[in-house]
């Protein structure tokens, strides 16, 4: 009697023991059907590892299919609206020189597709003496990068105006760095290219050091400008700024420039060197 009783008992906490391990087994099954089920879009079936949101809606989209709302009742995100704004990298000034230089962009779109102006160049005495502008129509690839299209065109007041086609790429290399590189091709099949980069090292939240580095390659020597092929100039220095807002900061700078090859023979027979030490000061600012 005793041992049907121990029986019953081992039968009764083998079958409690079964139910605990099976209900968290169950309940799992039917929450992953559930997941499965609410990834089953009105389209059609779509893959766990779906991430297009419009490759299974069946053609419903913000603005198209039946549950798009029109006019003001529509929901608009902050990358459907244009946005623009001025940019001033450089705007500075060199005493020993009597000479500056400005560099500066402007952009107009919206998060994906926009407008993009670039223009720098060197003054004097009141006048431009060098100025280079790119119109290029910019368009995002990825959450750090936009590719660039368009046109160059260059303004030399003792030498010849160029005109060229410009294809480039912009923005955010890993660890930060700020990239613009640039490829162009020019009238008789005059080519260059050109690299910027820059990156902030921030001593506080408003005492910026920010390192600046560029280079210029050309294919074809150029005498009316007195450019020649391959390396033809660099540009190596940095500027410390104060940003009283992020809209508006002093800054005062040093900056090495180079002339290589025969860019650098083209500078010496007129008179010119071929390297020289700038220290400037100016402002960034954006609006």
């Amino acid at each position: 009697m005793k041992q049907l009783k121990l029986s019953k008992s081992f039968s009764l906490l083998m079958l409690t023991g079964a139910s605990l391990i099976s209900f968290p087994l169950l309940a799992q099954s039917e929450m992953a059907q559930m997941n499965s089920a609410k990834m089953q879009p009105q389209g059609g079936s779509a893959p766990k590892d779906a991430r297009d949101p419009h490759a299974y809606s069946a053609g419903t989209t913000l603005t198209e299919g039946p549950y798009a709302l029109e006019g003001n009742e529509r929901l608009t995100l902050a990358d459907e609206h244009p946005f623009y704004a001025l940019l001033g990298d450089r705007l500075e000034y060199n005493e020993q020189a009597n000479a500056g230089v400005f560099d500066l962009q402007a952009w107009y779109g919206t998060t994906f597709d926009r407008l993009v102006i670039k223009t720098e160049g060197d003054f004097s005495e009141g006048s431009i003496e060098e100025n280079q502008t790119d119109i290029l129509w910019g368009h995002a690839v990825s959450a750090y990068w936009d590719t660039q299209a368009g046109v160059r065109l260059d303004y030399n007041k003792e030498g010849e105006n160029r005109q060229w086609l410009a294809f480039g790429l912009q923005g955010l290399a890993p660890y930060w760095f700020e990239l613009d590189m640039t490829a162009y091709v020019g009238e008789r099949g005059n080519t260059a290219f050109t690299l910027e980069a820059e990156y902030e090292l921030l001593l506080t939240q408003k005492l910026i050091i920010q390192p600046r580095a560029e280079i210029t390659l050309y294919g074809k020597n150029d005498k009316q400008n007195e450019l020649g092929s391959g390396l033809s100039s660099s540009a190596i220095g940095f500027r410390v700024r104060y940003e009283f807002t992020r809209q508006f900061a002093p800054y005062i700078g040093v900056e090495w420039g180079n002339k290589f090859g025969n860019t650098a023979d083209y500078a010496t027979s007129s008179g010119q060197s071929s390297n020289n030490t700038a220290f400037v000061a100016g402002i960034k600012f954006w609006f």
